[in-house]
């Protein structure tokens, strides 16, 4: 029978080899705080971005090309391909990780805006094909297919656009949620770079054969200038940066422990990480290179701070990319891009603070710790099935304990120890002043918050952060 305990004595964690030690106080830079007007900036602009898309779309129609079936379409297909163009851009935007705008919208935010936003592009450019083929053929008496070959071979650019809409319809494929749930991670992260190819590929035909282009070269440099500008954010965001910071840090592998069953906490070196401005509770995109590992990149979080020239990942074996993690040798190159996410002390509300987390999924909140002002009071809730799954138990009480606070153990399986409002209530007299930053399985997140609205904690200090795709 597993061992239930409500117990708020420290629990022994397995005891691993000598090495850096995370019990010191850190010594990295503090992270920056959040910018809030950088975030409604973003906002503003891509709002005014799409009705200047819409206007411009729209700029060359009259009653008169309106009166009629054909021009109706024609004008339909010009809007709707417009906008759908404008609204891949924003969605790249969104998933550029920007710093400033991950540090303040947070990662599992900014996602799912995206994915809100995903079928619409898809949906407008297919409408934008189908409404011009049939307006053109119209006007030329011929049949739809007669009018799509006459594009094809005849119209400049428009064979790249047409892969590129077969692309962009497979992209569209993989996202539906019941094909994403069967995917691994890698191959839809694959898939979805053909969406860089599919914007490439149409770009020209835009400008080449676009009647709100042809003859109007201010409109063709505010298109040319905005699309730009999206692909400067891209490479600076996603490739310029983090070369920068691997250049600087230089990080290898320098030791892996198991610090719970099938739970490793690795230890990377690397130089100046004083100078890593890192806030607890962020992650970086982990990529190990090594053979079977070069192409997989994951987000885990900092289980502690930076000790220069140390920082610690804590990862779980689950799929076969984190067993070969697990496996890796000291030395291997580390390839890290981040820090991101908004799952951070800048949130909080209020001088009184809560961790509540399951399993692996405590390692953001032990980062959490360290950063968190001398001032703060604390309550830990550590959730495992078995006394050997707390993960960084000694680490997390004794942090607490230093500060006065308690931690609380709940430890069994789910139908014997439930975490549901009755028993937040009755460990956390004042959780409704308190900030609850929640961590673990979706599932066990989701119910923390729905216990926490019943006992009517305010959204604004309910903190959570997810990585999804």
């Amino acid at each position: 029978m597993p061992q239930t305990s409500f117990d708020d004595r420290p629990i022994a964690a397995p005891v691993g080899s000598s090495g850096p030690s995370f019990a010191s106080p850190a010594a990295a830079r503090p992270g920056p705080e959040p910018v809030p007007w950088f975030a409604n900036l973003v906002a503003l602009l891509a709002g005014l971005g799409l009705g200047a898309s819409g206007t411009l779309a729209l700029s060359q129609e009259s009653r008169a090309t309106l009166s009629s079936l054909s021009g109706v379409l024609d004008a339909t297909g010009r809007l709707s391909g417009v906008l759908g163009t404008y609204l891949m851009a924003v969605m790249l935007v969104l998933m550029a990780r920007i710093p400033w705008l991950e540090r303040t919208v947070g990662q599992d935010r900014l996602a799912r805006w995206h994915r809100r936003i995903g079928g619409w592009p898809i949906a407008l450019i297919a409408l934008h094909v189908v409404t011009v083929i049939e307006g053109y053929a119209l006007v030329t008496r011929t049949t739809p297919w007669s009018q799509f070959v006459t594009f094809v071979l005849h119209y400049p650019d428009m064979l790249a656009a047409v892969v590129g809409f077969a692309l962009l319809l497979v992209v569209g494929v993989v996202s539906y949620p019941p094909v994403r749930r069967r995917l691994r991670y890698e191959t839809w992260w694959a898939a979805h770079l053909f969406v860089y190819l599919a914007l490439a590929l149409a770009f020209a035909h835009q400008i080449k054969t676009g009647i709100v282009f042809l003859g109007h070269p201010l409109a063709v440099d505010l298109w040319v200038g905005g699309s730009a500008l999206v692909l400067l954010t891209l490479l600076t965001s996603r490739l310029a940066m983090p070369i920068v910071v691997n250049v600087r840090h230089r990080l290898v592998l320098d030791r892996i422990e198991e610090v719970a069953p099938r739970v490793y906490a690795l230890t990377v070196r690397g130089r100046r990480l004083d100078r890593l401005a890192v806030s607890g509770g962020q992650y970086f995109q982990w990529r190990f290179l090594a053979p079977g590992l070069l192409w997989h990149s994951h987000p885990y979080s900092l289980s502690a701070l930076p000790r220069p020239p140390h920082m610690r990942v804590t990862v779980k074996a689950l799929g076969d990319q984190t067993r070969e993690i697990a496996r890796l040798e000291p030395g291997t190159r580390v390839f890290v891009e981040g820090p991101y996410g908004a799952f951070t002390r800048h949130a909080r509300t209020s001088r009184s603070v809560v961790l509540i987390g399951a399993g692996v999924g405590v390692t953001p909140l032990r980062a959490i710790l360290d950063d968190l002002p001398a001032d703060v009071a604390v309550t830990a809730i550590l959730r495992a099935s078995t006394p050997e799954d707390l993960v960084h138990e000694d680490e997390i009480s004794a942090l607490v304990n230093a500060r006065g606070g308690v931690v609380h153990h709940l430890v069994g399986r789910r139908h014997e120890v439930s975490l549901d409002a009755r028993t937040l209530r009755r460990l956390l007299p004042t959780i409704r002043t308190s900030d609850l930053y929640v961590c673990g399985p979706s599932g066990f997140t989701e119910g923390i918050r729905h216990a926490a609205r019943q006992l009517r904690v305010p959204e604004r200090r309910l903190h959570s952060e997810e990585f999804s795709f």
